[in-house]
C-alpha cells in the first residue's frame, strides 16, 4: 500500500510527467536515427569495421569535449529553457542533415549524430539538477528505476522500429522521423514547472571561475574521486565492445547483419526485469555495491559473449549483461545526486562524464584496429578485464562506508570556498 501510494505520489508530480513524457519521444528519436545511420553506413561501406566504429565516435567524442562545459553552463542557466532549446536546435540541425543528404554526400549522416550529441551536453546536466530540484532525495532511486525501465523497452522497441522504418522507407525519412521527435520533445518540455528566478550572487564569478571551482569540489570529494576512476576503466571497458556487437552476430553466430536488432532486444528484455530487482532493492542494498556486483557479473559476461559460438549461450550471456545494466545505471545516476550539491550537479555531473566517454571514444576509436590485429575474442577478453578493474578501484567504498556523503560534501565544499 506504501509502495502504491509512493508511486502515485511520484507520478503525480509535474516534473516527473513532463520529463517521461519528453523522454520518450526522445528515446524513439535517438532509435530511429542510431539504428538507420547503422544499416545505411554498413550499406555504403561493405561493412566496414572502421566505418561503423566511427559512428559511435561521432556520437560520443563531443560527450568527452562538451561535458564539462556543457556542464558549467547548466550550473549557469535556467535548466528548463536550456533543454527546450537543445531539443529545438537539435532538430534544426537533423532537417539541415536531411536537406544535405539529399543533395550531397552520404557521410553527412555522421553530422545528424554529432550535432545532437554536444547540444545533449547542455541538456543532460540540466535535467539532472531538475531531477534533484524537483523529486525527494527519497524518491530519487525510483525515479531513476523508472527512467532506466523505459530506457530498457526501447532497448527492446527501438531497433526494430529503426530497422522497420530504414528498410521501408529509407534513410532520409528516418532523419524526417528523428527530427520530428525532438521538436514533439521540445514541446513536452514546455510543461515543465517554471524555473526558479536565479538569486545574483554578492561577488559575480566568471565562467572559467565557475569551471576551477566544480573541478575543486570533485577533487576534495573522495567518494567521487574513486567514483571518478571507476567510470574511466568501466568506459574502457565498454567503449571497446560497443562498436564490435554487430561483429559477434555476423562473425561468432554466423547470422544476418539483421539478426543485431533481436539480440539487443535480449538486452532490453532483460533491463527491464533488472530494473524491477534493482528498485526492489535498493533499499536493502547501497548503491556502491549494487554497483560492484553488477560489474562484476557483466565482466564474466562479456568474456562468455567474446568465446561463444554457440547461439543460446551467447543469448543467456547477452541476457545477464542487460539484467545488470539497470543496477549500475542506477547507482551511478544515484550516488552523483547523492552525493553532490544542487549548485554543483552539472559540473559534477560535466567532470564525471568525460571520464566515462573520454575513455570511450579512446576505445571506439582503437576497436576497429584491435578487432583487426587481435580478434574479437581477445577484444571481449580485454573488456572483462578492464570491468573487474573498475570493481577493484571501487573496493575501499565497497568495504568501508566511513566517510559519509554528507560529510564529503560538507569538504568539498569548504574547499571551494
Amino acid at each position: 500500500m506504501n509502495k502504491q501510494s509512493s508511486f502515485k505520489e511520484f507520478m503525480s508530480n509535474r516534473f516527473v510527467r513532463a520529463i517521461l513524457l519528453s523522454g520518450l519521444f526522445l528515446q524513439l528519436g535517438i532509435w530511429v536515427r542510431n539504428f538507420s545511420v547503422l544499416l545505411f553506413v554498413m550499406e555504403q561501406t561493405n561493412e566496414d569495421p572502421f566505418a561503423v566504429s566511427m559512428i559511435s565516435v561521432a556520437e560520443f567524442a563531443p560527450i568527452f569535449i562538451f561535458s564539462i562545459i556543457g556542464g558549467t553552463f547548466a550550473d549557469r542557466w535556467r535548466p528548463k529553457k536550456t533543454m527546450v532549446w537543445c531539443d529545438v536546435l537539435s532538430a534544426i540541425s537533423v532537417f539541415a542533415v536531411l536537406f544535405t543528404l539529399m543533395f550531397a554526400t552520404w557521410k553527412i549522416v555522421f553530422f545528424a549524430m554529432l550535432i545532437s550529441s554536444i547540444l545533449s551536453q547542455f541538456s543532460q546536466p540540466s535535467g539532472m539538477k531538475l531531477f534533484k530540484l524537483h523529486v525527494p532525495e527519497e524518491q530519487l532511486q525510483m525515479g531513476m528505476s523508472i527512467y532506466q525501465t523505459m530506457i530498457a523497452l526501447f532497448m527492446i522497441l527501438g531497433p526494430v522500429i529503426g530497422a522497420f522504418v530504414f528498410q521501408q522507407y529509407g534513410i532520409e525519412l528516418s532523419i524526417a522521423i528523428t527530427g520530428v521527435m525532438f521538436i514533439l520533445s521540445a514541446l513536452a518540455l514546455t510543461f515543465l514547472p517554471r524555473d526558479r528566478e536565479v538569486e545574483k550572487k554578492e561577488i559575480p564569478t566568471t565562467v572559467k571561475e565557475e569551471f576551477i571551482q566544480g573541478f575543486k569540489y570533485v577533487v576534495n570529494n573522495k567518494f567521487l574521486r574513486l567514483l571518478g576512476a571507476n567510470f574511466f576503466v568501466a568506459g574502457l571497458a565498454i567503449g571497446l565492445i560497443q562498436p564490435l556487437g554487430i561483429f559477434i552476430v555476423t562473425e561468432q553466430l554466423q547470422m544476418d547483419k539483421e539478426f543485431v536488432q533481436w539480440f539487443m532486444a535480449i538486452n532490453g528484455i532483460a533491463m527491464i526485469i533488472g530494473g524491477g530487482i534493482a528498485l526492489a532493492l535498493s533499499k536493502k542494498i547501497t548503491p556502491i555495491r549494487m554497483l560492484a556486483a553488477g560489474m562484476i557479473v557483466n565482466a564474466i559476461m562479456i568474456s562468455v559473449i567474446g568465446f561463444s559460438e554457440i547461439l543460446w549461450l551467447t543469448l543467456v550471456a547477452q541476457f545477464f549483461t542487460g539484467l545488470m545494466m539497470p543496477a549500475i545505471q542506477i547507482s551511478i545516476n544515484t550516488m552523483i545526486l547523492q552525493n553532490a550539491e544542487e549548485a554543483f550537479i552539472g559540473r559534477v555531473n560535466g567532470i564525471m562524464t568525460p571520464l566515462f566517454m573520454g575513455a570511450m571514444v579512446i576505445m571506439m576509436s582503437l576497436a576497429g584496429l584491435l578487432k583487426t590485429y587481435l580478434g574479437l575474442v581477445l577484444s571481449y577478453q580485454i573488456s572483462g578485464v578492464c570491468m573487474l578493474l573498475g570493481v577493484i578501484l571501487v573496493l575501499p567504498l565497497v568495504l568501508k562506508r566511513s566517510v559519509g556523503s554528507q560529510m564529503n560534501v560538507e569538504t568539498a565544499v569548504k574547499a571551494v570556498k
